[in-house]
């Protein structure tokens, strides 16, 4: 048995799951599929022809621990997903999110609120993406990689699995952390190997490439090769690699 509030705005076409519950207010699109114990939130926007698989969570409602840093906003828009958009089992989805058209979010994935992830994005499974991130146009973040606090992915960026982004070199102590909090910025075409680390507020260049298990500790020069802990420039990105 589902529970659908009568102010949800459903289109006819909408297939639904068993024991699936849409609060007040969501409008959801033409031809979206929805699975079994699916919670969709107060407010959700979800765009035609969207896969939604069992057991996601969408728009949910942060709630920081009383000793968090994060800072919320008194209102926080409702989650706001577009047309073609696959979202895997077991993803929470927070509101306050933006989510493209044609993107997939992967199974046990979660995205943070305040975050905006465009169109034909891959977040893989196991994925995390914290509050603050934006994520460009056709990029891939690969499996249980994790995405910190006030990181910013450009276009066509690829991250490879079980990267790390770190946003304060003070890990959680002093109060001058607070106006340095920052992750990496990642310009567009950059590709980053499997298991790197990032160190907090470092920018990896446009078409930098970054070997897997690399330790980034300082910004990078664009269309360069760096590998090591830490990482060191190796040679030029090969011209037929380029975008």
């Amino acid at each position: 048995m589902n529970h659908i509030d009568p102010s949800v705005q459903l289109d006819d076409s909408v297939q639904i799951g068993h024991f699936t519950v849409i609060e007040d207010g969501a409008q959801i699109g033409k031809n979206v599929k929805i699975g079994n114990r699916v919670t969709i939130h107060s407010g959700t926007v979800i765009g035609d022809e969207t896969t939604i698989d069992d057991g996601a969570v969408l728009g949910k409602g942060p709630k920081p621990g009383k000793t968090s840093t994060v800072k919320l906003d008194k209102t926080i828009p409702p989650l706001l997903i577009g047309s073609g958009v696959t979202i895997g089992a077991n993803c929470v989805i927070y509101r306050g999110a933006t989510i493209g058209n044609d993107t997939l979010i992967a199974d046990l994935a979660s995205v943070r609120e305040n975050v905006k992830i465009a169109d034909f994005v891959i977040v893989g499974r196991g994925v995390t993406v914290e509050n603050h991130v934006t994520i460009g146009t056709r990029t891939k973040i690969q499996s249980n990689s994790y995405i910190t606090a006030y990181t910013d992915l450009e276009d066509h960026v690829f991250i490879a699995p079980c990267v790390t982004t770190t946003n304060d070199n003070y890990m959680g102590r002093t109060e001058e952390r607070f106006d340095k909090i920052k992750g990496a910025t990642v310009k567009r075409g950059a590709r980053v190997g499997g298991a790197s680390i990032i160190l907090p507020g470092i920018t990896i260049e446009e078409e930098t490439f970054v070997a897997a298990g690399a330790l980034v500790t300082k910004n990078t020069e664009p269309k360069t090769v760096v590998k090591g802990i830490p990482a060191k420039f190796t040679k030029k990105v090969d011209e037929r690699e380029l975008l």
